[in-house]
């Protein structure tokens, strides 16, 4: 494992994610100029001190006709015109390879501050239609043909291969659901903080929790979100020289882990047939953050942010991080350990499924939560003492995964 130079976050935004942005009149280029600057001003920073810009999104081509959305930054600002701005999309976990792309250049001296954001706009076409573009994130004309929604279709599938190996009650599935959306409810920048949301929605009532695909219900699914988030990283050495200290709190990035996989869910199932864990390409880089971090496992944490994009998604990263034994997650949920109060918080900021998941913003929302977690900054969901998060973020069937440890300073 390389020594990596410390890499620090000083400062991030989140633009309100129960906003559509379409009945605002406003277009994506209002929604990178608002997060920009926000971002900057969260960090305490000038346009004029960001040296690189890395910029998250996924589905610009899709919802919105918009590409070259690096560029974009210095149309909406001009203040950052001439910054080198890169575009990433790696489907959900966009916002995980945006922050990789970003702490690798500050790793290697070639920069020392960089503004990374994540910006997508989902609400302004019908359901059918966005689901038709986020199939595009699974492996076309090899997977879910025939599907109308592909990624419930393939998360069912998911459940299913649980419950094959290890048995699976979807009566766990449907409290991950009520736990992540009562979370949203204090978090004032969460999609579903107003949400009504009476004990049948996370039953398997057929009107209040309605059968999507297989064993995914309504409730089981995260929102279609419209939504930007940014944050700002520096150098160890720009922290010791320029920064002072009378500026905001801080915290460093110690572990991070990004694995790659098939694109095609069975690939990755038959695969793992006969290993410990169902996916193993996650495993691999949650312990490849672990490492880094300096940590034996993942009870040296003191939260976690996950890709809950179904609840079945955040039911396996429980035993993926080691907080059970593999299938043995909902002996976590069980037990309350899970909860915002208990020992190891998952998702107190509402997740996906409660907070939103602007896709290509998902990634970079996650690693803000952790820094406003571990500094004491989560106004309305803040953990009690925390100090160390980590986050996982993934795209498409688990293809891309992008694992962090984050740390007060």
């Amino acid at each position: 494992m390389t020594t990596q130079q410390p890499v620090w976050i000083i400062g991030g935004y989140q633009s309100d994610f129960a906003r559509n942005l379409t009945k605002e009149s406003l277009e994506i280029g209002d929604l990178v100029k608002e997060t920009a600057t926000g971002t900057l001003a969260a960090a305490g920073i000038s346009a004029s001190q960001v040296e690189v810009i890395h910029v998250a999104n996924a589905m610009g081509e899709f919802y919105v006709k918009q590409g070259h959305l690096g560029s974009m930054v210095a149309s909406v600002v001009p203040d950052l015109s001439g910054v080198p701005a890169t575009r990433h999309e790696a489907a959900c976990a966009s916002g995980g390879v945006a922050v990789m792309a970003a702490m690798a250049d500050l790793e290697s001296g070639r920069y020392d501050v960089a503004l990374v954001l994540g910006v997508e706009v989902e609400r302004n076409v019908p359901g059918t239609v966005g689901a038709g573009y986020l199939a595009s994130a699974a492996w076309v004309g090899h997977e879910g043909e025939g599907q109308d929604f592909v990624w419930p279709f393939t998360f069912s599938q998911i459940a299913e291969e649980y419950d094959r190996r290890y048995g699976l009650n979807d009566e766990h599935l449907r409290r991950i659901a009520a736990q992540n959306i009562a979370n949203a409810k204090t978090n004032p920048k969460a999609q579903t903080r107003s949400w009504v949301t009476p004990p049948a929605c996370f039953t398997d009532d057929d009107e209040a929790n309605p059968q999507v695909v297989g064993r995914v219900r309504r409730y089981d699914c995260s929102q279609v979100t419209d939504g930007g988030a940014g944050i700002v990283l520096v150098s160890d050495r720009w922290l010791r020289e320029t920064r002072g200290t009378a500026q905001g709190p801080v915290a460093r990035i110690t572990g991070w882990g990004h694995r790659n996989a098939s694109l095609h869910l069975q690939d990755k199932l038959d695969a793992s047939a006969n290993a410990e864990y169902v996916f193993p390409h996650i495993r691999d880089a949650i312990s490849d953050a672990f490492s880094r971090a300096g940590i034996q496992d993942v009870f040296a944490l003191d939260g976690i942010e996950t890709h809950d994009c179904f609840t079945i998604s955040q039911y396996l990263a429980i035993d993926h991080f080691g907080i059970t034994k593999p299938g043995c997650s909902a002996d976590a949920i069980d037990s309350g350990i899970t909860e915002r109060d208990g020992q190891l918080p998952i998702n107190p900021s509402g997740g996906l499924i409660g907070g939103g998941h602007p896709v290509g913003a998902t990634g970079v929302r996650m690693l803000l939560d952790s820094y406003l977690q571990v500094t004491g900054q989560a106004t309305g969901y803040q953990v009690e003492g925390a100090r160390r998060f980590a986050t996982l973020n993934f795209g498409g069937s688990t293809a891309t995964v992008v694992c962090t440890v984050i740390e007060a300073g």
